[in-house]
């Protein structure tokens, strides 16, 4: 007799799931794609229109947060001035396009999470909720930080270099400051969501950072010197040191969350 032959062993669930996966994923063509993307943008334009509307009717009051950084700084009933008849009208478009922008922050992050969502496998699927809530959080953790110590430090040191002169700054020049400090310290602060996603694609990983520790803190404080345009090391340190840590939270989630390999 001849022995029982074994009997046929199931394909393991794991590629069972990779096949299922890759054939979602084909199924979508390059106009699926547009037309998701298009989907995402109406959406994000729609929720940052109405915030907008929400931001113009609360201008002087979100005015008078933007200017409280410079006010502390100089003697009571002095003010930002403006010399252009149009210039109050447009920095107040700007405020609630701002305004809008972080106030929708967790919608447009949602709108980036569905996007993307249908390129990834279905277990990465379920990052969904922590995904959207650490990033909405390291966002507007960063427009805080930048609002809070950043932005106030750099008002201080360019009033007292200036303090032998006549102070009058314009509304429109403060404001441009002002938007491109919270704006970029906010997604600076966005790094270690970055970090995660790469680490899961296998791109790179913790030995891969930590190798490239010195050009990091090299790169935080020349991105630090960029966007605090004071030549002081405070002000700087302000944020390149956050950078850092940053980086060392990047280093300690591509550890636990990078691609394992046999």
């Amino acid at each position: 007799m001849h022995p029982a032959s074994p009997l046929p062993q199931s394909a393991p669930s794991a590629d069972l799931d990779l096949d299922e996966e890759q054939a979602q994923q084909k199924r979508m063509t390059i106009w699926e794609h547009l037309e998701e993307l298009r989907k995402r943008l109406i959406v994000s334009i729609a929720s940052v229109f109405a915030g907008f509307v929400i931001c113009w009717f609360l201008r002087e009051p979100l005015f008078d947060i933007v200017q409280a950084p410079f006010l502390q700084f100089v003697e009571e009933g002095d003010r930002l001035s403006f010399i252009s008849l149009t210039e109050p009208f447009l920095v107040y478009m700007k405020l609630a396009g701002l305004a809008a922008l972080i106030l929708t922050s967790p919608i447009l992050i949602t709108q980036l999470w569905l996007f993307i969502s249908p390129g990834l496998y279905t277990k990465e699927r379920r990052y969904a909720l922590p995904f959207i809530l650490f990033a909405t959080l390291f966002f507007l953790a960063g427009c805080l930080f930048a609002y809070s110590y950043v932005f106030p430090f750099a008002c201080r040191y360019f009033l007292q270099v200036g303090s032998k002169f006549k102070q009058e700054v314009r509304i429109d020049d403060y404001f441009s400051l002002f938007s491109k400090m919270i704006l970029s310290v906010g997604v600076i602060f966005e790094t270690p969501i970055l970090a995660f996603f790469l680490a899961r694609m296998g791109i790179i990983n913790h030995h891969f950072l930590l190798a490239k520790l010195k050009y990091a803190i090299l790169i935080s404080f020349v991105v630090a010197a960029i966007i605090t345009p004071t030549p002081d090391m405070v002000t700087q340190s302000l944020l390149a040191v956050p950078m850092i840590g940053l980086y060392a939270v990047s280093i300690l989630i591509a550890w636990i969350f990078g691609k394992r390999y046999a």
